[in-house]
């Protein structure tokens, strides 16, 4: 665990330092979110923070293959350096959109071409419990285009909901603090090697998006950009899949108590990341579905996000983005602790969990509205002398 702590905290510091460099690279080669109707800052702000998160995820993994337990496992820091080689090839195509606006094709060629390096490392989908603990084997075509479908819904679901400042990293820093429970716990309770992928990978993105998120919390000073947000979706979607790729079957079936993990048995490698990534997710259907029922492309921009309608109800910047926090952490944490732990104490603690962020999401503006809490002044009576 202390490796672990100390991969966060170089990928949190690096990536708070690269964030001032990737902000001068930013103003000088005009990669900056000019003021539109749909966005809600209000003077141009810098992109390219995705540039800053990169090189703090690398120093990550560079540090954690000279510490003496995590350096020592090659095949796993192997399955890492894939899925970092992969986010560099999809942080590359964002930088450039960052700086002259690509097409949605072209992003999207982008974005395949890095799962298909991906599958090409051997990072993909290979098999799924089923009800009865059977192992459901799928051959490598099925395998490659299901991680692609993963994959690439997951860059843009995070790319969807990267509306407001802080919001998209700190949801893609609560689900890796959630991946990384779900792989080090499972590890632990099996009885296999603690040097997991998807924990290392999980750790140092949990690290860069605090590191970012400094820099990047209302009023943002930079924002991550397509270079940040696609390599965030494709980090943490990679991670979970991972889980599928290190062990073999069988290997982690086991929950806390001795119990078999009851999530695990029911396809839960797919699952994780959707669930992890329920609110963006989420967003991104909605988003498509409003779109083309309105005669739209499902790309074309618009302000009616759930950050946007949080805004509408009353809730001011920061609250709305703390808000989504506490949404992602509610699914991501929940589905993790429900997948590894059983029994009625946990099933309470969600449900407690799952009431206040909904009185926080939709009471807290009524309480806090000034023409709710405060009846308005009556205007004097002047009478027909006009005096009092």
């Amino acid at each position: 665990m202390r490796e672990y702590v100390v991969v966060f905290l170089v990928a949190a510091i690096v990536t708070y330092l690269l964030t001032v460099v990737a902000r001068e690279i930013a103003v000088r080669t005009g990669a900056v979110a000019k003021v539109r109707d749909r966005d809600v800052h209000a003077e141009p702000v810098p992109y390219l923070g995705g540039l800053a998160m990169l090189g703090g995820l690398w120093a990550a993994y560079l540090v954690a293959r000279e510490l003496p337990f995590l350096g020592s496992q090659n095949p796993f820091s192997n399955d890492a350096l894939s899925v970092l080689i992969a986010g560099s090839l999809v942080c590359a195509v964002g930088v450039v959109d960052d700086i002259i606006d690509l097409d949605a094709l072209t992003k999207f060629g982008g974005q395949v071409l890095a799962v298909g390096f991906l599958v090409y490392s051997g990072i993909q989908f290979r098999y799924f419990y089923q009800a009865q603990g059977e192992v459901l084997t799928l051959d490598t075509a099925q395998g490659a285009l299901l991680t692609a479908l993963i994959v690439v819904t997951t860059v843009n679901a995070v790319n969807f909901i990267d509306g407001l400042d802080g919001l998209a990293a700190g949801v893609i820093g609560i689900s890796a603090s959630a991946l990384f429970l779900f792989c080090y716990s499972l590890a632990y309770l099996n009885d296999v090697t603690r040097a997991v992928t998807g924990a290392l990978l999980a750790a140092a993105l949990a690290g860069a998006c605090v590191g970012f998120l400094v820099h990047n919390f209302h009023p943002a000073r930079l924002f991550m950009g397509d270079s940040g947000s696609m390599l965030l979706g494709l980090v943490l979607s990679a991670s979970a899949i991972t889980v599928t790729t290190q062990f073999a079957p069988g290997d982690l079936t086991q929950g806390a108590d001795g119990a078999r993990s009851s999530l695990l048995p029911v396809l839960l490698p797919v699952a994780l990341p959707i669930m992890i990534l329920i609110v963006p997710l989420g967003d991104l259907v909605l988003a498509v579905v409003r779109r083309t029922r309105a005669g739209r492309s499902p790309f074309a921009p618009d302000k009616q996000h759930l950050h946007h309608r949080l805004l509408e109800i009353g809730h001011s910047h920061r609250r709305a983005v703390i808000i989504m926090w506490l949404w992602a952490g509610m699914i991501a944490f929940g589905v993790v602790v429900a997948s590894v732990f059983t029994g009625p104490i946990v099933w309470s603690v969600l449900a407690a969990g799952l009431m206040m962020t909904m009185a926080l999401t939709f009471a807290l503006p009524r309480v806090n509205d000034p023409a709710v809490a405060e009846p308005p002044l009556a205007a004097p009576d002047s009478g027909p002398t006009g005096t009092l």
